[in-house]
């Protein structure tokens, strides 16, 4: 009769602790700064009309449209950026975000027509931070 021998798997190695690549800390902070400069950016257009409407020649009635504009964009954008960014990535879809709401804001800064600034701010709407 032949011997039977055992034959155990070799053991599994030590399981390593997960460490992120960075520091969640550092990670938080540039959301919530993305989060502040919207707000603030927001915050200060609401201010400002007055000031817009009277430096580009428009009503009050008409400025308002900056802000109109702004919120019917992202209304447009906000239930289909979860889609985008399942086809970005995450995280290229949140820089993308962040590059062109800077573009737009450098821009609406620079409108010299009260159209030109709808327009842009119509830009910066669609791409305010959508993690």
């Amino acid at each position: 009769m032949a011997e039977v021998t055992e034959t155990h798997p070799p053991p599994a190695p030590p399981q390593q602790r997960w460490v992120p690549k960075f520091n969640p800390w550092l990670i938080a902070v540039v959301v919530a700064l993305a989060a502040f400069m919207e707000v603030l950016d927001t915050s200060i257009a609401n201010v400002a009309l007055p000031h817009i409407a009277g430096n580009l020649g428009a009503s009050n009635d008409q400025s308002t449209w900056v802000l109109t504009s702004y919120l019917v964009s992202n209304a447009i954008v906000l239930p289909i950026s979860g889609w985008l960014a399942s086809l970005f990535g995450r995280k290229r879809f949140f820089l993308l975000c962040i590059v062109l709401f800077t573009v737009s804001s450098l821009a609406c800064g620079a409108a010299p027509s009260l159209a030109l600034l709808i327009a842009f701010r119509a830009v910066q709407g669609g791409w305010v931070d959508h993690r």
